[in-house]
């Protein structure tokens, strides 16, 4: 018969893994589509899994506990995050693994606070997008899951300069050169098509998502 700490303990394993799943789902739905691969999802849901049941077997034993962080010590995360946000997210389900060591309610209250984050912060650039107003920029890494051009020119362009879409420039003299993202391939486009005549412009390369 199973005694009363392993159904806790089994209980509070399937509520870790049903947090980290929905951390998953939630970054999905809000357009965070580095998190959307089988590899991420099976991180997601065994990191808070993992982080509970180390915590449980080393609770009460200090030996122990001081053998597991030299073994642990050892553990290195080989690929680079895309950007800090994916470190605060691999951050957040260890923490959720060991609040759930400590009381469920716990890791789920923190579960809960990042996903009405997420959420909120998602719908406030929505709105304002509605606007006409992009009140977040893109970052270089994003930028690699957008359309991108790159446009060289010999001088200035005060209207690329201005651009919702700008994500870099560089000056120097006589080179001139803008990097511009969008998740919207028509945009673009529109841009390639509006420049690709100019006198000014030396070359321009684009990158379809």
């Amino acid at each position: 018969m199973i005694s009363d700490s392993a159904k806790i303990f089994i209980y509070s394993l399937l509520i870790s893994a049903a947090c980290g799943f929905s951390v998953r789902v939630v970054l999905t739905l809000t357009k965070q589509m580095w998190a959307n691969t089988l590899q991420h999802t099976i991180s997601f849901i065994m990191l808070p899994v993992i982080t509970l049941s180390i915590t449980f077997v080393i609770s009460g034993n200090i030996a122990l506990a001081l053998g597991m962080v030299g073994a642990l010590s050892i553990v290195r995360f080989r690929n680079p995050v895309k950007n800090p946000f994916e470190l605060v997210v691999y951050f957040l389900l260890i923490t959720v693994g060991i609040a759930m060591a400590v009381k469920i309610k716990y890791g789920i209250l923190l579960t809960l606070f990042f996903l009405i984050v997420v959420i909120v912060v998602n719908l406030i650039e929505k709105f304002f997008k509605t606007k006409g107003l992009n009140i977040f920029s893109i970052s270089f890494r994003e930028g690699n899951i957008n359309n991108l051009i790159e446009i060289n020119s010999t001088e200035e362009i005060n209207e690329l300069e201005n651009s919702s879409y700008l994500i870099q420039i560089i000056k120097e003299k006589d080179d001139i050169n803008y990097r511009l993202v969008s998740d919207s391939k028509t945009e673009i486009e529109k841009i390639f098509k509006k420049y690709k005549n100019n006198k000014l412009i030396k070359t321009i390369n684009v990158e379809y998502n």
